[in-house]
């Protein structure tokens, strides 16, 4: 036991001596330590060292990539941070009449938009705004969930609305609210919603001439760029960028704003007396094609009238009834297989075809027994079964070559959007009632454009001039561009013609257009009254009940035409004895004869009388 008690006081002891305190010498008043351990020290002096370098290192690449890599980033977002972009709209261009007159125009308009990164209640903004717009709660809190999205810098409020609303908005003065002025767009009148067309709320044509010549009337954004402090305010110094905007093109078209608005209004009165399912009117210059009016009133699903429904006077084609005849009649004349004296023996009715597929009865336009007609009396008292004789002394073929020169089934050189060709079918393809039919207007259909196109022709000396609806285009730099002439072509001769216009004025003096008079002035013109086709395809419904196409197409004055007018006339009531060519369209040919009379000046010839004296001896009793 006192063995190993003196081993652990060894052991304590070599262990004390193995620890030296330093020994601290005085050299006068300063004491040094003399027996330093300096190992530690290195290695910890070592290590901040090191750390510190690599720190330094590292912020050094931050630096460079900042400046070089990184740098683009940053500015764009420190420039979204501090810059505000505000859009300024260029004007549409205005379109025109051919007097300059406008007929579309932009009209001035606020918008109303937040910036969200400004917005500091959204939910405030949200029910602010929504109690001036008389917002729906749901679409306040579609407007509450836009304001609160931060990554964006624009939400439409209130778009294209007059200075009043935007006013009211912008009096509360919401942080983050604002307006600019922006361009709407307005008709002088609503009945050229049909042929002008419209925009969208973006001012992008979407219909009509609006959309047909968008790139002209389009013109180039302008805007300011601005740099603001965090209240929103602009900094005095800070940079900034102004684009003025360039305004759009201008259209001028061959309307005459006058001219079609009394057409517009005598149109929608008709067949609104009538109850109809709408009409049309097209007023042309016979010698050049321009168009002065293009009308198209339609009914509503509430009863009511209007032009929204388009140009159908372009787009939509109907079977022609007896307007065709002009053209029938003419290509027999014209190759002379008939002459205006020659006589055909016409029954009340024929059954064509009998014993095949094809079997067809043919009910003339009047009731009568076997009669001698000359074709005089055939044009004048509108027969069909004495067409379909005329028409027979030509062959199919050449019967269509005749109506592809008249212009059918090819669209017309307007080039309105969304334009028909109508429906021509090949002669090769005609098979039984369609090679007798298509002689009094059933069998092909044809646009408003290009029926009164194919009449004009009459009118015209027997020449085709194609419709027109632009005079020249005026583009954003000045240039004034003129549009050619429309391109025409012979379909008859001129003997021809004066025959045709003959016949023409014999059917308003003595025929079925008596209604289509003016006093004192000759006019020439034809009555068409057709039966539509049913989805059953038939002419009449399930319960046997038909509807009516009708129309007049005539030309002013007869003896030295200056304008050639198309009115059609859309389902008038079926009831009515107004539901013929004769009595739903022709006298509105006669109103719109009176304005353009008036408007234009027109003048007839010393030797114009119009229609006078009793109906001649060789035309027979009227029916």
């Amino acid at each position: 036991m006192n063995t190993s008690r003196r081993i652990d006081a060894n052991r304590v002891r070599s262990s004390e001596m193995s620890y030296r305190a330093p020994s601290i010498v005085s050299r006068g008043k300063e004491y040094f330590t003399t027996d330093l351990r300096s190992g530690d020290m290195r290695k910890r002096i070592f290590w901040v060292f090191s750390l510190a370098g690599l720190l330094l290192v590292g912020l050094g690449l931050r630096v460079a990539l900042l400046q070089t890599v990184m740098a683009s980033g940053y500015r764009e977002a420190s420039l979204s941070q501090r810059s505000r972009v505000q859009t300024l709209p260029a004007e549409r261009g205005s379109i025109v009449d051919r007097n300059g007159r406008e007929l579309a125009l932009p009209v001035p308009t606020r918008t109303v938009f937040a910036d969200p990164r400004s917005v500091i209640d959204p939910v405030g903004v949200a029910h602010a705004v929504a109690g001036v717009l008389q917002l729906s709660p749901q679409a306040e809190v579609d407007l509450a969930t836009k304001l609160q999205n931060k990554t964006s810098s624009f939400v439409y409020l209130a778009r294209q609305v007059d200075q009043e609303v935007a006013n009211a908005i912008t009096s509360l003065k919401l942080k983050g609210v604002s307006s600019y002025r922006e361009t709407g767009r307005a008709l002088t009148s609503g009945g050229l919603l049909a042929v002008v067309g419209r925009t969208d709320v973006d001012g992008v044509g979407i219909s009509g001439l609006e959309l047909q010549y968008h790139d002209l009337l389009t013109g180039v954004n302008g805007r300011i760029e601005r740099e603001v402090n965090s209240s929103g305010k602009s900094i005095a110094a800070g940079s900034g960028e102004v684009i003025e905007p360039v305004p759009g093109g201008r259209l001028t078209t061959t309307i005459d704003r006058t001219i079609q608005f009394q057409v517009d209004g005598i149109v929608k009165q008709q067949v609104e007396r009538l109850g109809a399912r709408g009409g049309s009117a097209v007023v042309m210059d016979t010698k050049t094609g321009e168009i002065f009016a293009i009308s198209n009133v339609r009914r509503n699903e509430d009863g009511s009238y209007s032009s929204e429904s388009g140009n159908f006077s372009a787009v939509e084609a109907n079977e022609p009834g007896s307007v065709s005849k002009v053209f029938s009649i003419a290509a027999a004349i014209n190759e002379g297989t008939v002459n205006i004296g020659s006589t055909f023996s016409v029954p009340g009715s024929e059954v064509f075809d009998r014993g095949t597929n094809w079997e067809y009865k043919v009910t003339d336009a009047y009731p009568h027994g076997l009669q001698d007609m000359s074709v005089r009396k055939i044009f004048v008292d509108s027969s069909n079964l004495g067409t379909v004789l005329i028409s027979r002394t030509l062959d199919s073929q050449k019967n269509h070559d005749y109506l592809k020169l008249f212009g059918f089934g090819a669209k017309t050189e307007v080039g309105y959007p969304g334009e028909s060709r109508g429906a021509l079918r090949p002669a090769a393809k005609w098979r039984g009632t369609e090679k007798i039919t298509f002689a009094y207007g059933y069998g092909y259909t044809t646009t408003a454009l290009q029926l009164v196109a194919a009449v004009n022709v009459v009118a015209n000396n027997g020449v085709y001039v194609a419709p027109k609806l632009v005079l020249k285009t005026i583009d954003a730099k000045g240039v004034e561009v003129s549009t050619a002439p429309s391109p025409t072509h012979q379909v008859v001769s001129s003997a021809t013609a004066k025959t045709m216009t003959s016949l023409m004025t014999d059917v308003v003096c003595y025929g079925t257009g008596t209604l289509a008079k003016l006093p004192g002035i000759s006019v020439a013109g034809k009555t068409g009254t057709a039966y539509k086709l049913q989805a059953n395809g038939k002419y009449f419904t399930d319960e046997g009940v038909r509807t009516y196409f009708s129309s007049f197409v005539g030309f002013l004055p007869a003896n030295n035409p200056r304008m050639t007018v198309l009115v059609s006339i859309d389902e008038p009531d079926p009831s009515s004895q107004d539901r013929f060519g004769g009595t739903a369209a022709a006298p509105v040919f006669a109103r719109i004869g009176q304005v353009l009379i008036s408007e234009l000046n027109i003048r007839p010839e010393a030797n114009d009388l119009g229609c006078v004296g009793p109906r001649p001896a060789e035309l027979g009793p009227g029916h």
